[in-house]
């Protein structure tokens, strides 16, 4: 069975966090609807992808949720949307956790007073040129202080030396708060605030050249300060996350193929894998950096990390053997599955129902759940936005033949 369903509502009050490509917090009532139209009663609910972790949020309240992500940081979003606050996380802790950075950064400008770089108010273009590459340049200093990992890698690139100074102040506040709540929340605020600071084109795969037609935006990026958007971004996340439904939830960093292993039998599978051949890594490759905060090997303009995840989704020789891997671990689980996928993917719905057919065989049934969307694409060119074909395949484990 096929449907197309009209523009909906969206309802959620899930708070954003992140400029995320292919994000579903747009459509999340669609997303709602696919998996209440399975009709199976189950208590865990797997978002096997988790990315942004809008979707583990969405049912954090009514089941207990498995949130699963290859990559670090996106276990920072869904323990912020999952993990309930102690009740000393307050307006009065913001003010806490805003003086300790502010302790940091005043600390790292006393020890690093000549590394100091402003921005005059009437800057010219060349002045301007010639204080961002001196920025860049200071991935070669030596800093004789812990936490200047983005004074050292990024600044000048995505951000200013002076918005470095401050993420890498709120971060050493955040490691003082490791296996807390207050930790998820500190380092979701950073990273929202990082977002809206960036001089990039909303995410991280190249940071924008300057040239003389950018020159007064990009101007506008690097005065930007991180504390409104922190404020702000904290005190949106400990009201959304005051009061919420105490269940059990687990939030893990694996390989899906091994998530498969694990997630309890009966389960529903929400899976949203990667559409095109562009590797998450390259983009959010950044946020991986200041959450594992190890000081890692990095290479050309857009300082990547060395060791970037590579899905298997992404690589046309090897899409199909991922969708194999990806029926064969929910079948083997008795698991209900929520395939979400996009007419502009690097495989087609038709090939994906031929391997779904024959991983799956005569135990699942199958609907499908189509919806018009608009894809953003996450840049500053002419064609920013791409209108696809968002659809959502049922399997549910049954006795009727697929």
């Amino acid at each position: 069975m096929a449907g197309i369903l009209k523009e909906m509502e969206v309802s959620s009050k899930i708070p954003h966090i992140l400029k995320y490509m292919g994000s579903k917090r747009e459509i999340l009532d669609f997303v709602n609807l696919a998996v209440t139209s399975l009709n199976v009663e189950t208590e865990w609910f797997c978002d096997l992808f988790s990315g942004t972790g809008v979707v583990a949020g969405q049912f954090g309240d009514n089941y207990s949720v498995l949130a699963n992500d290859v990559q670090m940081y996106s276990s920072v979003f869904s323990n912020t949307y999952l993990t309930n606050l102690d009740e000393f996380i307050n307006e009065e802790s913001l003010k806490d956790i805003i003086d300790e950075a502010t302790f940091y950064r005043n600390e790292f400008i006393r020890v690093h007073p000549r590394l100091v770089f402003e921005y005059p108010e009437n800057i010219d273009f060349h002045t301007f040129d010639d204080l961002e590459k001196r920025e860049r340049q200071l991935i070669d200093v030596n800093f004789d202080m812990g936490f200047h990992l983005f004074a050292k890698y990024y600044s000048g690139t995505y951000w200013s030396l002076d918005q470095c100074i401050w993420i890498d102040s709120f971060r050493a506040v955040a490691e003082k708060y490791k296996g807390t709540s207050k930790y998820f929340i500190i380092l979701s605020s950073l990273i929202f605030a990082m977002s809206y600071m960036s001089q990039s084109t909303g995410h991280y795969a190249q940071y924008r050249d300057l040239t003389a037609s950018n020159f007064e935006d990009i101007l506008s990026y690097r005065k930007r300060g991180i504390l409104p958007y922190f404020e702000r971004k904290f005190l949106e996340l400990i009201e959304y996350r005051r009061n919420r439904d105490k269940r059990m939830h687990n939030i893990t960093t694996m390989d899906f193929e091994d998530c498969l292993r694990i997630i309890p039998f009966g389960s529903i599978v929400y899976a949203d894998p990667p559409y095109q051949s562009v590797h998450y890594s390259r983009f959010y490759h950044a946020l991986e950096t200041l959450v594992k905060y190890d000081y890692p090997d990095v290479k050309f303009k857009g300082r990547y990390r060395e060791d970037r995840h590579q899905s298997i989704f992404c690589i046309k020789t090897k899409v199909e053997l991922a969708f194999t891997k990806l029926f064969k671990g929910v079948s083997n689980r008795n698991a209900h599955l929520c395939l979400s996928y996009a007419d502009t993917g690097m495989i087609s719905k038709e090939k994906i129902l031929d391997l779904a057919k024959r991983s799956l065989g005569q135990e699942y049934s199958v609907n499908i759940l189509t919806k018009d969307h608009v894809h953003s694409k996450m840049g500053r060119s002419d064609e920013k936005e791409q209108e696809v074909v968002e659809f959502i395949i049922n399997f549910r484990k049954n006795d009727q033949p697929i």
